[in-house]
């Protein structure tokens, strides 16, 4: 990921975590709760697919056996 795109995805990450702890203070209208969800949805699209972009190089850079091969990413729970 490039220092822009992983600045886009840390300033994204932060707003959306802004955003949820303004939602649950309790202290907002409905409208200003609507339009927090909305903006929140846009931000998780966002880092959504950026996730998956470096879920594909991770996919793509992975060392078997001495040689690059594509093997599936998994994430430990």
């Amino acid at each position: 990921m490039t220092e822009k795109k992983s600045a886009d995805f840390e300033q994204s990450l932060e707003r959306l975590e802004e955003l949820v702890e303004q939602m649950e203070s309790g202290e907002l209208s409905l409208e200003e709760m609507i339009r927090h969800f909305e903006e929140g949805s846009k931000l998780v699209e966002v880092c959504s697919r950026k996730l998956n972009e470096v879920e594909q190089k991770i996919e793509k850079l992975v060392k078997k056996d001495g040689e690059l091969k594509q093997v599936p990413f998994e994430v430990e729970e």
